[in-house]
């Protein structure tokens, strides 16, 4: 229970006790700033507590957003704010304050509220402001104002308000016209019947489950239904998100559900679809594990850049004052929104081709659009870098070289070793370079040598911080590295079952990689130490997968694989899971990453 503390003059007929307490507060009345200061101090200090002058006249959507939202320590609209444990402290000192400063004896006439808000400005305290746009939150001084304040609540549907603010306000064209004019109000009846958006991701998981167990029939009519259920899991999808800004129901614990849940459909449905192929005699297993690695190197191309320039300072570019300029263009905004393959378009172009060709053509069609994809929004990327004068910063630094995910043997080699090779970019792409070239070589051994130089190069290119203008593109070239050095060879190993095992260590192993991105983005830290040295880092993996493939036979090494992929996946999803929940019942703050435009 939260408590909600009137101050100021009770209003005859005001409805802001009932709009309150229809929000979860127990209501209580201050009769001036000293009996206001004792109730803040006797509210428990796990609870939140808002402090709402008497006067308010406003809409309960407004006051929803400024006092429920679970995201911020300190919220605040105008006749209101609001604290939650983290930020009772700077309230309090704020309340002392003014209390002490205005005798404490009356209440004065302008709000109580807004002098706390200006004072917890004065001191430096972050407070909330929510955007209302056309809701009303005022509190007006004299008795034509509020005629005319409650006039203009009148004239707004804070309900429509509330259902067009459940949507995102950038998303993609075919969740924006094809998704989202039903899907808020799945949204509204599942609020109204006291579901979570967690249980709603849930259910988006298990129809994409489904979905991929029908394409795994490998029958027509089994793909139809998969293609159809997959949609139906992408409205689950739009619907969780929905449902968690309609309901203000954000959590550290969701965040991680919704992001991870995205990747375990997506790839999920690449295995049916893989599975059913090969029921009817087409081995495709080389194409979804290509179309795996290559999305998930797409999604760590964006984490990368959006990291390198969280917080980089002297922020200019003429790329992306272009980009900005095309975006005032209102046909070039959805043109430019589709031809970069969101999750929306990935999804309906999957369903649709699952639908009504074979897994084979599915699979070459998002192949090719998500290399298109890539292109684009890379190059675009490589321009911006190139063309502006930023300065990135430590933090910024840090968070590449966790998702570089480097390990023991890559750490040891930048510790004992003295020259420096050069540049990081260009010591990670000649070592991926000599990687490469190994593979395709021919010779047994040579790969074994091509991991040992790429485990050279990887602790080299790490030796000092990753400032450079494109170092945002190391850990993406690991990535692409790893998870390709186990596709060619598992697809040389030229075995039955080689190809779906290199598949589940490349997911064990992807996981791991977007784990270590939500924990960044959550402002938990990478991973622990002891995680990356378990499973290897990229470099570790990389050898130890070139050795097995030269050491052992064909069918020897699938089985390794496939051992290897139950290792690491066992490993990053326990310590994954226990970190998460534990993160939730700690009371981390709530977070709501949207994550890929849907």
């Amino acid at each position: 229970m939260s408590t909600a503390i009137l101050t100021g003059q009770p209003v005859p007929g005001s409805s802001i006790e009932g709009d309150l307490r229809s929000l979860g507060f127990d209501v209580q009345v201050a009769v001036d700033a000293a009996d206001a200061e004792r109730l803040v101090a006797e509210t428990p200090c796990e609870q939140r507590v808002a402090l709402v002058d008497a006067r308010f006249v406003g809409h309960v959507h407004a006051l929803r957003l400024g006092l429920t939202d679970p995201r911020f320590p300190l919220a605040a609209i105008p006749g209101a704010v609001t604290a939650d444990p983290e930020g009772r402290t700077p309230l309090t000192r704020a309340l002392a304050r003014e209390n002490s400063a205005g005798g404490g004896t009356a209440l004065a006439v302008d709000s109580l509220p807004d002098r706390l808000v200006t004072a917890l400005d004065a001191d430096g305290a972050e407070v909330y402001h929510p955007e209302l746009g056309s809701l009303v939150a005022a509190v007006p001084a004299d008795p034509q104002a509020r005629n005319e304040a409650r006039q203009a609540v009148a004239n707004v549907d804070d309900e429509a308000v509330r259902l067009k603010s459940a949507v995102k306000s950038r998303d993609g064209f075919f969740t924006t016209y094809c998704i989202s004019p039903y899907s808020r109000y799945i949204a509204r009846w599942c609020a109204r019947r006291g579901l979570t958006p967690n249980q709603v991701t849930t259910a988006s998981l298990i129809t994409a489950l489904i979905a991929a167990g029908c394409a795994a029939t490998g029958t027509r009519g089994g793909f139809v239904a998969a293609g159809v259920l997959l949609i139906a899991s992408f409205v689950l999808d739009c619907t969780d998100g929905q449902l968690a800004r309609y309901s203000l129901q954000y959590s550290t614990l969701g965040a991680w559900l919704d992001a991870t849940f995205d990747r375990a459909k997506e790839y999920a449905y690449y295995a049916g679809l893989a599975l059913g192929a090969a029921r009817g005699g087409d081995d495709v297993w080389a194409l979804a594990l290509g179309a795996m690695v290559l999305q998930t190197c797409r999604h760590v191309v964006d984490f990368s850049f959006n990291e390198a320039n969280h917080d980089a300072t002297a922020n200019t570019s003429p790329t992306a004052a272009l980009s900005d300029k095309l975006d005032s263009v209102g046909w070039t905004v959805w043109v430019r929104r589709m031809i970069v393959l969101p999750i929306g378009e990935r999804w309906a172009m999957i369903a649709v081709l699952t639908a009504v060709t074979t897994p084979r053509i599915t699979f070459y069609a998002l192949l090719v659009g998500c290399a298109f994809a890539a292109t684009y929004t890379t190059a675009g990327r490589v321009l911006r870098s190139l063309t502006r004068k930023a300065r990135r910063t430590d933090r910024a630094a840090q968070a590449l070289a966790d998702l570089a995910d480097n390990g023991p043997l890559a750490s040891l080699v930048s510790r004992v070793t003295r020259a420096r090779l050069g540049a990081p970019l260009l010591v990670a792409l000649a070592g991926t370079a000599v990687l490469a070239v190994s593979l395709f070589s021919g010779v047994t051994w040579a790969p074994v040598a091509g991991a040992v130089v790429y485990t050279v190069t990887a602790g080299q290119a790490l030796y000092r911080p990753l400032k450079g203008a494109l170092d945002w593109l190391v850990p993406p070239l690991f990535r692409a590295a790893e998870y390709g050095t186990v596709l060619v060879l598992a697809a040389k190993a030229d075995v039955n079952g080689a190809l779906p095992a290199a598949f589940g260590l490349v997911a064990a192993v992807a996981y791991h990689h977007y784990d270590t991105v939500y924990r960044i983005r959550g402002n938990a830290g990478a991973p622990p130490a002891w995680l990356v040295r378990a499973v290897g880092g990229h470099e570790g993996r990389t050898l130890l997968v070139t050795v097995l493939a030269a050491a052992l036979s064909a069918s020897q090494f699938k089985v390794a694989l496939t051992a290897l992929a139950v290792a690491v996946a066992l490993v990053v999803l326990v310590e994954s899971i226990r970190f998460w929940v534990a993160a939730h019942l700690g009371g981390a703050p709530a977070v709501h990453d949207e994550g890929e435009p849907a």
